[in-house]
């Protein structure tokens, strides 16, 4: 596929409407197993055989290892619209982890168990045997959320080279 998405692990689409310093995933831009597109462009990517990370999805699972993921980054109400291009893409969601992440939604539009975006690709790769090193690396809360998960993982708090 054009645009090297056929050897990433995950794309993940940015709403440029979000401010980078609130970003849990801009850190991550030059992370090679990722790849961050500012939304909305010109062409919208899509790996093939992609799966959409989505709280209405059924659970992702090992079973989902080797197919790449996309990921939403926004608020909740800006990952909605995002998510109607990906209407034809299955969608898989990440039930049953809590975020670490301090919220302050004024609008209430955080569902339950909403998660912030590097908490998702966390766990996303976590769960799929993706590489999880340098993920939480710029995290603020990496350490309470790995704890949280009650994982030791310390090459996901160690800074990944590009």
């Amino acid at each position: 596929m054009a645009g090297g998405l056929d050897d990433i692990a995950t794309l993940i689409l940015r709403s440029r409407k979000e401010r980078k310093v609130r970003c849990t995933i801009w850190p991550l831009r030059n992370h090679p197993a990722l790849r961050i597109v500012n939304y909305p462009c010109r062409e919208l990517p899509c790996p093939e055989n992609a799966i959409l990370l989505h709280p209405e999805g059924a659970p992702l699972s090992a079973a989902d290892s080797g197919r790449p993921i996309i990921l939403l980054d926004g608020s909740w109400r800006h990952a909605a619209s995002m998510a109607t291009h990906y209407a034809r893409v299955e969608r898989r969601s990440l039930p049953g982890v809590s975020t670490a992440y301090p919220r302050r939604s004024k609008l209430g539009t955080d569902p339950d168990g909403g998660l912030a975006s590097v908490e998702a690709l966390y766990v996303a790769h976590m769960l799929t045997g993706k590489t999880t090193a340098g993920l939480l690396a710029h995290y603020g809360q990496g350490r309470e959320f790995l704890e949280m998960l009650e994982r030791d993982d310390p090459e996901a708090l160690q800074p990944k080279p590009a």
